[in-house]
């Protein structure tokens, strides 16, 4: 994609009640495709607000040359904020969609590219569905170049149809609680979430909050198509990519560290936000947080030695709570011969 030619598309497209969150990070390599792929849709967001982390090259030089070379620095407003010191990946993206004046807020990565018809995609799912706070969607994984790496990101995650099952039957909270399957890059939530969402707890990742919430007392569903090109380039602050049969013997054998009380701090923290709701929340999500704690209590408790662990690990498979709140298999694996 030439960052340097505008598109005479660009001039007449249309133009949505949406803002784009874009944090940016010495992204100044990558950052030519990703503005030029939102202005070349034909349906183009109302603003950009633009949060740089403290960067040491012109990321934010960029993204103004390339909104005046495609004929839209008046058109698409942008709102530059610097931090200095750097807020990190979370606080920045809090910042940048806390400033964002649009009904829809797409966020964005500096190294990714969209899809053409990516934005009015997802803008007419919101049309449609009243009620849906958040959407995700598929993307492509590529390189640096980006040349596709012959996957995509719901393949590199390893999704599996019960998942799946839950988002489409609207219940995605139960595939949240399972794991994560929310990638921030390919997201477009609703302004309104973020009345409830923030502050974003700082336990958690901002994507991964905001769906886990936005799932507590709404919508959240999941495009399956990709929609966009998800950069793997080896500096990625959060990447996907499909763990090798190797990783996982190392991961499995690994230490286990304090990862389990950390989990367990994450949870009791939802717990609490989620009780402070009132009848806001199903009865149904308050069970399910309430299981995935206990499920993170039991992890975290288990014995020092791994003999120890079986016959507790067993009587846990067998109640179906490592399927329901974590990877299964992998997970009984990884905790039966973890070293303490």
């Amino acid at each position: 994609m030439d960052a340097e030619r505008a598109s005479p598309a660009s001039a007449q497209a249309d133009q949505a009640d949406v803002s784009v969150a874009l944090c940016t990070r010495n992204g100044a390599r990558y950052l030519p495709a990703q503005v030029a792929s939102i202005c070349t849709q034909d349906l183009l967001p109302c603003e950009i607000v633009l949060s740089d982390d403290d960067s040491s090259d012109d990321s934010v030089a960029v993204v103004e040359r390339v909104l005046a070379d495609h004929g839209l620095a008046g058109r698409i407003p942008l709102t530059v904020m610097r931090n200095r010191p750097p807020l990190g990946v979370t606080r920045n993206f809090e910042q940048a969609i806390t400033a964002c004046r649009g009904a829809l807020i797409a966020l964005c990565d500096q190294d990714d590219v969209w899809h053409p018809g990516r934005l009015r995609r997802m803008v007419a799912e919101f049309e449609r569905r009243p009620d849906l706070l958040l959407l995700h969607s598929d993307a492509r994984l590529v390189d640096g170049d980006l040349k596709p790496l012959g996957q995509t990101l719901l393949q590199a995650l390893e999704t599996r149809p019960g998942e799946l099952a839950d988002i489409a039957a609207g219940r995605a909270f139960a595939a949240l609680m399972h794991r994560n399957l929310v990638t921030g890059a390919t997201t477009v939530l609703r302004r309104r979430l973020l009345d409830t969402a923030l502050p974003i707890c700082p336990l958690w990742v901002h994507d991964e909050w905001l769906a886990t919430v936005g799932a507590a007392i709404g919508e959240v569903d999941l495009l399956p198509e990709p929609l966009m090109d998800y950069r793997q380039h080896g500096n990625n602050q959060i990447g996907a990519q499909r763990m090798t049969l190797r990783q996982k013997i190392d991961k499995a054998l690994g230490e286990r560290g304090d990862k389990y009380a950390h989990r367990v701090r994450r949870s009791e923290a939802l717990m609490d936000f989620l009780r402070g709701l009132g009848e806001r929340v199903p009865p149904w999500v308050l069970e399910l947080a309430q299981g995935k704690l206990d499920h993170f209590r039991f992890r975290a408790g288990l014995p020092r030695w791994r003999v120890a662990r079986v016959l507790p690990i067993a009587w846990q498979a067998a109640r179906g709570r490592y399927a329901r709140f974590d990877r299964g298999l992998p997970a009984i694996l990884q905790d039966l011969f973890e070293r303490a």
